[in-house]
């Protein structure tokens, strides 16, 4: 049995797709995944499964939602070892120890193409700033998330990716969940 967290995009945000957790837990539960729990509202899922194929997880998922919500919902799953390296891998690591929420973290649904990923470094956004490595950009935001360009939307529409975000605190909480569950 593997550990892995899926990251759910879009849901529980501004009155949207809303899903409470326990439900989701139980469903999750009641569909083959096992040790399920949830972080904060956003769709933050740990769990372990038999399953080593992520995408298939990432469908699986996915169609679960859809049934039994009623709501098309991207899902990103990651593993221990693919959170150990964007830990590792922190490009901001100075500049956290100031800030503990920021970097955030984009977790992409594929490693974006280069001339995808020229397009939207091409885009100004100020001060605002983003490194690419593999599945993932840090985003590094010199106001707030609230008050930038680099979205969500701007990064899915450049780099014709799925992508959804978390800031530093949540993956390094993530991070502490999912080893724990991995024991």
């Amino acid at each position: 049995m593997k550990t892995y967290v899926a990251l759910l995009r879009g849901i529980n945000v501004s009155g949207h797709k809303i899903i409470k957790m326990e439900l989701l837990r139980e469903v999750l539960v009641n569909n083959g995944l096992h040790n399920v729990a949830t972080y904060i509202q956003s769709g933050n899922i740990i769990f372990d499964s038999e399953n080593e194929n992520a995408a298939a997880l990432e469908h699986q998922i996915s169609q679960i939602i859809f049934k039994q919500f009623g709501f098309d919902v991207p899902v990103r799953i990651t593993t221990l070892q693919e959170l150990a390296q964007i830990l590792n891998e922190n490009p901001f690591v100075k500049e956290s120890a100031a800030n503990p929420t920021q970097p955030y973290v984009a977790f992409l649904s594929d490693v974006p193409t280069n001339n995808n990923l020229q397009s939207l470094q091409a885009v100004h956004f100020g001060n605002d700033q983003f490194v690419s490595k593999n599945k993932v950009l840090y985003l590094w935001y010199a106001d707030s998330p609230g008050n930038t360009k680099l979205t969500n939307a701007v990064i899915e529409g450049k780099l014709k990716l799925k992508a959804t975000s978390r800031n530093w605190k949540t993956v390094l909480q993530l991070m502490t969940l999912a080893s724990r569950s991995a024991t």
